[in-house]
């Protein structure tokens, strides 16, 4: 159930191509056209997290956006979701 306090929140895991080409940066670029909150990190195992809050609508559009941008470097992508109280404010590159 959501409440005021609670948002949409999504966790993307990226596997492929997507350390060493811009991949984090491009995320960032994207995040200033959507409403969400959240982050994007390197993993060591050579993945990229993505952390995402929001209406549920804006974060799947913002995931969309970002699958049909990057696709030559996405070749997994490995995902979860849940309702939950806000955690982020703004939008970073970790």
């Amino acid at each position: 159930m959501e409440d005021d306090d609670s948002a949409f929140h999504l966790t993307v895991y990226f596997s492929g191509r997507v350390q060493g080409v811009g991949f984090r940066y491009q995320v960032y670029n994207i995040a200033k056209g959507y409403e969400t909150t959240g982050f994007v990190c390197n993993l060591t195992d050579g993945r990229v997290q993505l952390e995402l809050e929001g209406e549920e609508a804006e974060v799947n559009d913002f995931v969309a956006e970002i699958m049909d941008q990057m696709e030559g470097f996405i070749h997994e992508v490995e995902q979860t979701d849940e309702y939950r109280h806000r955690e982020f404010q703004g939008f970073l590159i970790k």
